[in-house]
């Protein structure tokens, strides 16, 4: 069962899957339309993008269903980053898309359709390990399209269940690919990074679907003096610059945000950067047992570098990451993934 959603990544997953002989039964999934008109012609998710993967499926010669996601997708993803903001934080949608919805709930439907595999168009890479009796996590065979930062928290069960056909092509490949067999869609625009944004920044979005939510408060430095003033924590991130409304000789950054009573942080760059950071949620694909402590790289951002750091988990529900040097940006509510290599060792999500 292959996840489509009328993009080049997902078209070209099952045509491969096709092509080397599995039965490929095409999904779609129907969200709810959460923009403006002109907004919504520049997000995915569309109508359209699913009518797009339609014809893909008929030029391949696969059936293809659409199911009503929109009751599934508002409760496990628009509300998680609602309350991900409200508590401060900065939500990963992708990545709560994915645990939820694409491997959460696809995977039931395929026991239903009775599909042994679940396939999408993620760049990454999935092998077994004899040695180990392990599935294992591999980064995609391409920096630039990699995503295995999002799909840290997959369990032994799913991975054995999970096929990614893109893992070692290029994008650049797959349009090639796309283009050769006759897929109109090869040059069809990546969708964004959260899709059902579109061109909407998420403050102005959260603002018209949680318009009781904003309420002003103070900005404050870190020796609590007031600065200036704030119209509602949702849609801050630690680590931000711009954006904050203050005059002053230093560049200040968001260091904290205190949500009970209702403030942001401000501060220098020097009093910004963290060395250390508390994790929630830890997920181990290499290891079956918490390993307790262990020197690797982490990723606390999609698109920033890993960096050495230290690990020490007391138990798969809490942990610390120590950083060899000091960092800015540690962001509540992102997830750091830790790397050995190309492997995906596990990761958490920051507290």
């Amino acid at each position: 069962m292959v996840a489509m959603s009328g993009g080049v990544d997902s078209s070209v997953a099952a045509l491969l899957l096709h092509q080397k002989g599995y039965e490929v039964i095409g999904i779609g999934l129907q969200f709810p339309k959460l923009s403006s008109n002109t907004e919504w012609q520049r997000s995915c998710c569309r109508i359209e993008d699913l009518e797009d993967a339609r014809r893909v499926a008929a030029k391949i010669g696969i059936p293809f269903y659409i199911l009503n996601y929109e009751k599934i997708f508002e409760e496990n993803v628009i509300n998680y980053f609602y309350q991900s903001w409200l508590n401060g934080k900065t939500p990963n949608p992708c990545i709560e898309c994915n645990r939820k919805v694409k491997f959460g709930h696809l995977l039931k439907l395929a026991d239903l359709l009775e599909a042994n595999f679940i396939a999408t168009g993620h760049y990454a890479n999935i092998f077994y390990d004899q040695y180990h009796s392990r599935f294992l996590l591999k980064k995609g065979v391409n920096p630039e399209t990699d995503q295995s930062y999002f799909l840290y928290f997959l369990s032994q069960e799913q991975l054995s269940r999970i096929l990614f056909p893109l893992g070692n092509l290029t994008k650049e490949k797959t349009r090639k690919i796309a283009k050769d067999s006759g897929l109109k869609i090869h040059d069809k625009p990546s969708s964004q990074e959260i899709c059902f944004l579109g061109q909407t920044d998420h403050r102005s979005f959260l603002s018209k679907k949680f318009p009781g939510a904003f309420q002003p408060g103070p900005v404050v430095n870190t020796k609590g003096e007031i600065l200036g003033w704030h119209q509602g924590i949702i849609g801050y991130t630690v680590g931000q610059r711009k954006g904050l409304g203050i005059s002053a000789r230093k560049r200040l950054y968001i260091c904290g945000i205190d949500v009970v009573d209702n403030r942001i942080i401000v501060g220098t760059k020097e009093e910004s950067v963290k060395i250390k950071a508390s994790i929630t949620g830890v997920n181990w694909i290499a290891f079956a047992q918490n390993p307790r402590t262990l020197s690797l790289k982490v990723k606390i951002r999609y698109r920033q570098p890993e960096i050495p750091a230290h690990i020490w988990c007391k138990n798969n529900a809490h942990g610390e990451i120590w950083f060899s040097e000091p960092q800015q940006g540690v962001t509540p509510g992102q997830a750091a993934v830790f790397y050995d290599g190309d492997i995906v060792v596990g990761g958490g999500t920051i507290e």
